[in-house]
């Protein structure tokens, strides 16, 4: 009976790239149950039933992979640099390639629904002694999988670090998967950087394409054949290493005849630099005797498919990751524990993203611990086309407001900025003008909801004991708590626009939510205040009350907020009294996001078309102790 992998729960990381998405589409058509992780935005034209994560997966929580329960897991993400690898892909060799699958099968390697691990490895692992050469040649070194290995650059060297971590896991007979180290040769295929492409997409552009060592040989191979082989390989026996090429050795001067005649007007220019010829193929004995196939796309077929698929876009490589966009994070004044939790949770979502702290004050604190400081003016005075421009000249993507008196502005130009791919986190303006006017939220809400009772007038207040407040902005900027009847009134007289409320002692909460941009509440964090300084909480304590979070789910659903919000309350007995909402991250919500409320991960995925309804939320209890640090900078 033919093996099949229906309803098999499949995890693939980099399930968005060339190979990637070959294989996805085999597998949907199989039958399979699809997990992606990659760091590019979903692919529109993929079925909505295929479960999507963007973002970098070194930040994946256990929880997600445990809950799908992979019965297979195709490791494919990796990144590479097709030219001479530079000073700078240090870090990203080890953040994408070694860090990455490591820590992937740290999660995975006890999960026990797995059954078996197919990892994207390359012929790079093999020495290059092997197969480069001073002069030209005209018959290449079949690699088999027993020759000698001494990666030749920090792609290689990574790929076979995981190579043997799989080799090690393997030792331990407990371990229930087997895995697959699959060597694969020189790959190419749609929407690649490999050069065949470039190639392609310059000749399109009538651009000039540079020729080195055209007597170099290789085995190359065609994304659609390696994610073949690759599912093939899935549903094997097979355990160990196994070369994935053609086992056909062409020249690159053969690419360049295929392509002249489909372009005989292309222009070339031969470049002749003093580097080593490659004179390389797979060795794929092993391959046909576990698989009875090997690869049927040839060279031919292959470059006449990437041509057709290029012209259909004019040559325009769809470059979805490493643009180099920025956050940035407004009155950034001395909030110092909000910048650091912001620059953390947008590495989730890209390590290339660059964190802009925008303040009226140039001598704050916060452009310290920001990669760039924006020495603004105050909101009020730029128009729309001030803050256009402004921010296309920083290659400002995102925007989150942290100022109560700037939100109007930010929400009034949202929808107008979004046209230009701006994106600010920040609520409707019906939604700013109700949650800043401390009277007219009690007066929208006192028929639906427990309210503390509000007004202008100490008279309407029946209580023994009053809270006196600004009834515009922040309720903590002036108060007066706990005042007696004649004392309110006193203290009334120091503020602009008095309101009151009666004093009610009882457990102060902060209540965290996050509400996507459909209008749907998808966390709600509560938070314990248990010690206030100037407004702030400096100590606060996540706990769980399953009634307390449909309350807020549903009041930040009737209000309209959008993105993040902080409501305030009194818990006296069984009761919950609302003093007021904020539509912005506060001081404490850091201890939130730490704990699992992912606000701006689930910002920029929103604001990149991502639906994250289906994006993983639990709520780890915590405690937030604020300390005051001192820090150290070279000058």
């Amino acid at each position: 009976m033919k093996k099949t992998l229906k309803n098999k729960r499949i995890f693939i990381s980099g399930g968005n790239g060339v190979i990637g998405n070959e294989l996805v589409r085999k597998l949907y058509k199989e039958g399979a149950i699809i997990f992606v992780g990659d760091l590019k935005p979903r692919p529109l034209h993929w079925p909505s039933d295929i479960l999507y994560r963007q973002g970098d997966l070194n930040y994946i929580a256990p929880e997600e992979l445990k809950r799908f329960k992979p019965n297979i897991f195709f490791h494919l993400a990796a990144t590479f640099e097709r030219t001479k690898e530079t000073y700078e892909f240090w870090d990203e060799n080890f953040h994408n390639n070694i860090r990455l699958s490591n820590y992937l099968m740290s999660i995975l390697k006890d999960i026990s629904s797995l059954q078996k691990v197919i990892f994207a490895s390359s012929y790079l692992v093999y020495n290059e002694n092997l197969y480069q050469f001073n002069t030209p040649q005209t018959t290449p070194i079949k690699l088999k999988e027993d020759f000698p290995i001494m990666p030749r650059n920090l792609t290689g060297m990574a790929k076979l670090a995981h190579e043997c971590e799989l080799l090690f896991l393997n030792n331990f007979k407990n371990k229930q998967f087997k895995f697959i180290s699959a060597r694969i040769f020189r790959g190419y295929g749609k929407n690649s950087r490999d050069v065949i492409s470039r190639w392609i997409r310059a000749i399109i552009k009538n651009e000039e394409i540079l020729l080195y060592n055209k007597e170099n040989i290789f085995d190359y191979i065609y994304a659609e054949d390696s994610a073949e082989g690759l599912l093939r390989l899935a549903k094997s026996d097979f355990c160990g290493i196994v070369n994935l090429g053609t086992g056909i050795p062409r020249k690159v001067e053969d690419i360049i005849k295929i392509l002249f005649s489909y372009f005989p007007k292309m222009k070339i220019r031969e470049i002749h630099e003093n580097i080593p010829y490659e004179a390389s193929c797979a060795d794929v004995t092993l391959l046909n005797s576990i698989l009875n196939w090997t690869p049927k796309i040839t060279l031919e077929e292959g470059i006449k498919k990437i041509i057709e698929f290029e012209k259909q876009r004019n040559g325009v490589y769809e470059e979805s990751i490493g643009e180099k966009s920025s956050i940035l994070i407004t009155s950034v004044s001395k909030k110092i524990p909000l910048i650091n939790i912001i620059r953390a949770s947008s590495k989730k979502f890209s390590n290339n993203l660059k964190i802009i702290g925008g303040d009226c004050d140039k001598n704050c604190i916060g452009k310290y611990f920001t990669d760039e400081f924006w020495k603004m003016k105050l909101t009020e005075k730029y128009s729309l086309r001030d803050i256009i421009t402004e921010c296309k000249k920083r290659n400002i993507k995102y925007i989150i407001p942290t100022r109560d008196n700037e939100l109007m502005f930010w929400a009034k130009i949202k929808n107008e900025l979004k046209k230009h791919n701006i994106h600010v986190m920040v609520s409707p303006p019906q939604t700013i003008k109700i949650t800043n006017d401390k009277l007219l939220f009690y007066n929208t809400l006192k028929n639906k909801y427990p309210v503390i009772e509000t007004s202008t007038k100490i008279e309407d207040i029946k209580s023994t004991y009053y809270v006196v407040k600004e009834r515009f902005g922040a309720g903590s900027r002036k108060i007066g708590i706990n005042l007696t009847y004649n004392k309110a009134i006193d203290f009334a007289k120091e503020l602009e626009n008095p309101i009151f409320q009666p004093f009610i002692e009882g457990k102060e909460i902060s209540i965290d939510v996050y509400v996507t941009k459909e209008g749907k509440c998808k966390e709600v964090v509560l938070r314990e205040r248990n010690l206030i300084v100037n407004g702030e909480s400096h100590i606060s304590t996540i706990f769980n009350n399953r009634k307390l979070k449909l309350l807020f789910s549903e009041l930040s659903e009737f209000l309209n907020i959008r993105g993040h919000a902080i409501f305030q309350a009194i818990i006296k007995g069984n009761n919950a009294y609302i003093i007021e909402c904020n539509c912005r991250l506060g001081g404490a919500s850091t201890l939130s996001i730490c704990s699992g409320l992912e606000t701006i991960y689930w910002f920029l995925l929103e604001a990149n078309n991502e639906n994250i309804n289906t994006y993983y939320s639990k709520i780890e209890p915590q405690k937030l102790i604020r300390v005051y640090n001192d820090y150290f900078f070279k000058i």
